[in-house]
């Protein structure tokens, strides 16, 4: 069964992926709504065929979506170099904040707009404003690679602000937490900790990554033992991310530590062809297409159905936010408004990480996943989620058509 679920998987994203590039559409967009079509047809279906419904709520599914997380993080660490984030990392930074501040204030006022009063309105209000300012890492990468503008000066400004997007973020979903938990703000010193933990693991990793990293790569040269390159890259990865969730920050920043350091001129030419281009493939190829379409299978159509309004106001303000307080700083920092444009599109893709924050509300009873009926407080965690696969959706084609650049699937493990 477990071999049939991963076998209807493959082939529905794969097969919705090409369709979409033969189109004329990035590979993304169909893979998100190869999601789409198996949740609706599990919903319309499940009872007749219930084998759909095993596949949309099984460990199988989830397990690999969550390797897509994974191995777009480690093929994205892989493609940068730390040269090319630290060039950008002024710009991206304030580009970053902006991003943040934007969506954060303009989530909570929107909370205050429609929430009716009750005890829990700001923490839903922040709920909103904290998954309105995230930058999913991993679909941004994905995206600027399919148009293959992972390299560019966009590129490279959106990844390195989406980096310090989610430092931020960490802290914003601390204080969400505690809300949540308490009722009340995490006081200055716990964040100032948590602040003080993040400095330490970016570091540690920085200097193993610059100091070990080599050594170890040329002591497999020396042994000629090329075969433990890829375990030793990814012995790295699960250390780092283990690392990462002990200090209370989420495992995707440990992938992309301990692959941003795996340079030609550390680990040597022959060996970072042959990382990329196994790790290109088995992403590219296998589990991205599901990381995407388990984004599409979170909708829940009934919520714009039922409250229309409030699910494309926040929709609306998701995207505009973004576009506003991560494209303005980078107008600022000098880059072209048509490449400014382009950044605060790149930012407003989200994802799997809005996901996580949400995953963190509805185990605190914030909130409720899945269909529901009654007013906005009722469909805030739909809307979220709508939110979430629209804006991602939206991407790659606005991106692609600001710069000019072929929303056609770029062939990674050709590069």
């Amino acid at each position: 069964m477990v071999l049939l679920q991963l076998l209807v998987i493959i082939v529905l994203t794969r097969a919705c992926g090409e369709g979409a590039v033969r189109l004329g559409q990035p590979s993304t967009i169909g893979e998100i709504l190869a999601g789409v079509l198996l949740a609706g047809s599990a919903a319309a279906f499940g009872k007749d065929v219930p084998f759909l419904v095993e596949v949309l709520e099984g460990e199988v599914f989830h397990h690999a979506a969550t390797a897509g997380i994974f191995f777009l993080m480690l093929l994205a660490g892989i493609e940068l170099k730390p040269r090319e984030i630290l060039a950008h990392s002024g710009a991206s930074f304030f580009v970053a904040l902006g991003g943040v501040l934007v969506p954060l204030g303009t989530g909570i006022a929107l909370g205050y707009m429609f929430l009716p009063p009750a005890s829990d309105r700001f923490a839903l209000a922040l709920l909103i404003g904290v998954a309105m300012s995230i930058t999913a890492i991993p679909a941004s990468a994905r995206i600027l690679s399919d148009l293959g503008l992972m390299h560019s000066a966009v590129g490279r400004t959106i990844v390195a602000a989406a980096l310090f997007d989610d430092v931020i973020g960490l802290v914003l979903i601390a204080v969400l937490t505690a809300i949540i938990k308490t009722g009340g703000a995490p006081a200055l010193g716990e964040i100032a900790w948590l602040l003080g933990k993040v400095g330490v693991f970016f570091v540690v990793t920085s200097i193993l990554g610059v100091h070990v990293y080599p050594r170890v790569s040329r002591g497999l040269h020396t042994l000629q033992a090329t075969a433990l390159e890829l375990s030793v890259l990814m012995a790295v990865a699960f250390a780092y991310a283990l690392v990462a969730e002990w200090l209370g920050m989420h495992w995707i920043l440990g992938v992309f530590m301990a692959a941003l350091f795996f340079e030609p001129e550390r680990v040597g030419l022959r060996a970072y062809e042959g990382m990329k281009l196994v790790i290109g493939g088995v992403t590219a190829g296998l589990f991205a297409p599901v990381f995407f379409a388990s984004i599409g299978a979170q909708i829940d159509i009934f919520a714009l159905l039922l409250e229309p309004v409030f699910v494309l106001v926040i929709i609306l303000a998701g995207f505009l936010t973004k576009l506003a307080g991560a494209g303005v700083p980078a107008l600022i920092s000098g880059l072209s408004p048509r490449d400014s444009a382009a950044v605060g599109v790149g930012m407003s893709a989200r994802g799997a990480v809005e996901l996580v924050v949400l995953s963190i509300a509805v185990e605190a009873g914030l909130v409720a996943a899945g269909p529901a009926h009654g007013g906005a407080t009722h469909h805030v965690y739909s809307a979220l989620v709508l939110m979430a696969l629209v804006t991602t959706l939206a991407v790659p084609s606005v991106l692609g058509r600001i710069l000019g650049a072929p929303p056609v699937q770029e062939e990674l493990i050709e590069k």
